[in-house]
């Protein structure tokens, strides 16, 4: 899938970079959710939680349309979304 990175509406925060962004999407054991909000629902949003090949947590927004993918926000993990990612990965790979 492709990535559309045309006028982002975020910076993209400290040491992170695109690559990495990219990358926590190819996870295979990224964990894509659609939000139970309204709020996100409405407007087709979701949330993609991966590692980049360098081992960064990352929380991403996103829509997509099936063809590519456009971030709305990326950030590193929070302690809680780091433990919500270990726990899926664990269940994933005792399965």
């Amino acid at each position: 899938m492709e990535f559309d990175w045309n006028n982002l509406s975020f910076e993209v925060a400290g040491s992170l970079t695109v690559t990495e962004i990219e990358e926590s999407f190819e996870d295979p054991f990224a964990v894509r959710l659609m939000p139970d909000s309204t709020r996100f629902s409405v407007q087709a949003r979701y949330f993609n939680l991966g590692r980049s090949a360098g081992g960064v947590g990352l929380f991403s927004v996103y829509r997509t349309n099936g063809k590519s993918i456009r971030v709305i926000l990326s950030r590193p993990f929070t302690e809680l979304e780091e433990y919500f990612y270990q726990r899926r990965l664990n269940q994933a790979l005792s399965a």
